[in-house]
């Protein structure tokens, strides 16, 4: 009974080899392993057994018949089991040559996929410096256009400043221009007054001179009469001409008096210094 249920245990673990050869290689690692305990299982099996055979060959003869069956049993197990083995590290052989090709596949996969980082890392650094370059540019044209209004903005502000000056003095110029005509009006005017004052004056002067001489000469009588000399202010008759009127008599006496001094005034003066004129 005992090499029945290790013949059984023997042809499970050859089973279980072959289902590794089927089985995907994503699971070649694990069958591996299996594997190696189904060998390890197999060993002691064998080392089992062999020891079941000696303690057959030490019972008695009766039992010689039974002792042989079962070194027949066993030696039908352990050929089984070296076929097992061999089956064993075959597919543990064919596994690990799987799992190399599985590790080579994947490290190619793993620089492949490395590579096409690379390639993926250099185009995104490329395009960063691509995009920094582009906003560089873009800064630079902002700042240009920024100094370009500035200085627009400068020479705007430079001639609206002119030209305001230009005005302001302008407008001072008019100012001083116009206060120096009033000025100069003013001016004229003050003189022109003094001036007509002055004549006014000399007038009021020149009247009053003119009828202090009359009131002395005819006591102011245009038909006054003495000797020779006739009228208010006692020309020679020959002098009127004939016309005795008032009117004639005051337009001879002015004709004479600015002829001979110039003035009533200076008339009065030679008067006073000679009492006659």
């Amino acid at each position: 009974m005992m090499f029945k249920h290790n013949f059984k245990k023997v042809l499970s673990a050859t089973a279980f080899a072959v289902a590794l050869v089927v089985a995907p290689a994503a699971n070649v690692s694990a069958a591996t392993n299996d594997a190696s305990s189904t060998q390890q299982s197999a060993t002691a099996t064998s080392q089992d057994q062999q020891a079941s055979q000696d303690q057959a060959a030490s019972q008695s003869s009766a039992a010689n018949q039974s002792s042989a069956t079962a070194a027949s049993a066993s030696s039908s197990t352990s050929t089984s089991s070296a076929t097992s083995t061999s089956t064993v590290k075959k597919t543990t052989k064919k596994a690990k040559k799987t799992t190399k090709k599985s590790k080579k596949k994947s490290k190619k996969k793993t620089s492949k996929k490395k590579a096409v980082k690379k390639v993926a890392k250099k185009t995104t650094k490329k395009k960063a410096t691509k995009k920094a370059a582009e906003a560089a540019e873009a800064a630079a044209k902002k700042a240009a256009a920024v100094k370009k209004a500035a200085a627009k903005k400068a020479a705007a502000a430079k001639k609206a400043a002119a030209k305001k000056a230009a005005a302001v003095k302008k407008a001072a110029a008019k100012k001083a221009a116009a206060a120096k005509k009033a000025a100069a009006k003013k001016k004229a005017a003050a003189k022109k007054k003094a001036a007509a004052k002055k004549k006014a004056a000399k007038k009021s002067a020149e009247k009053a001179a003119k009828y202090w001489i009359a009131m002395r000469e005819s006591g102011g009588y245009y038909t006054a009469r003495n000797g020779s000399c006739y009228g208010r202010y006692q020309l020679l008759i020959s002098y009127l001409g004939g016309d005795l009127s008032k009117k004639n008599q005051e337009r001879t006496a002015d004709r004479y008096v600015y002829g001979r001094y110039g003035s009533w005034v200076n008339a009065k003066r030679f008067w006073l210094a000679h009492n006659w004129y």
